[in-house]
């Protein structure tokens, strides 16, 4: 099993950065790709970024390219989310998830996850 728990989140205002966290329990070295979700107030989860183990391959939503970095840390089985230039539409709650095997489906939807955190949340404000 791979327990995930996410932590860097709060109130900041447009313009400033945060530093996302997703700190991994259990066999952190079993992962074959994490990603960061999110969740705006009163929408649906929406992908963020995501990160294979190996191969070096990273994938961006649009609407954050350019602003936010993934990276892993493979040997704590970790993974974090640089946010820069944030905007009033990054306020959601950030969630961490993780998959052990390749999945037929694409990094970029939340059912080639097996494994989810509780969420941090981010608010952005004016």
């Amino acid at each position: 099993q791979v327990q995930l728990s996410e932590s860097g989140g709060g109130l900041v205002q447009a313009g400033d950065s945060l530093r996302l966290s997703c700190a991994a329990s259990g066999r952190t070295d079993s992962t074959y790709a994490m990603g960061w979700f999110r969740q705006p107030p009163g929408k649906d989860r929406e992908f963020v970024a995501a990160m294979r183990r190996s191969g070096g391959f990273t994938y961006y939503a649009d609407s954050v390219k350019g602003r936010f970095t993934i990276s892993r840390e493979n040997a704590k089985g970790a993974a974090n989310l640089q946010m820069n230039n944030l905007k009033l539409e990054d306020t959601a709650v950030y969630y961490c998830a993780a998959v052990t095997s390749r999945r037929p489906g694409p990094l970029t939807t939340m059912g080639s996850y097996d494994y989810w955190g509780q969420g941090t949340e981010v608010t952005v404000s004016s």
